[in-house]
């Protein structure tokens, strides 16, 4: 152990390792919400009163209006 550091590691080590360590944790959690409301947007979880059976017509349908309303 030096400098009565538990992981062996200076300080400057140290502050390097966290810093690569948060950068790391905040880029991976950036890319996990953005997955995660690409697939809200896919398929909710919280099916609606209908469920999840919708045909290929309905979900044109419902993408179109959905383009529609923010066009006009």
């Amino acid at each position: 152990m030096k400098d009565g550091s538990l992981s062996g590691l200076s300080e400057a080590e140290a502050k390097e390792f966290h810093s690569i360590f948060m950068t790391s944790f905040l880029l991976f959690t950036a890319v996990a919400v953005v997955a995660h409301i690409l697939a809200w947007m896919w398929r909710p979880w919280l099916p609606g009163p209908g469920g999840y059976k919708t045909t290929a017509v309905d979900s044109i349908q419902h993408v179109a209006s959905v383009a529609l309303s923010y066009l006009t």
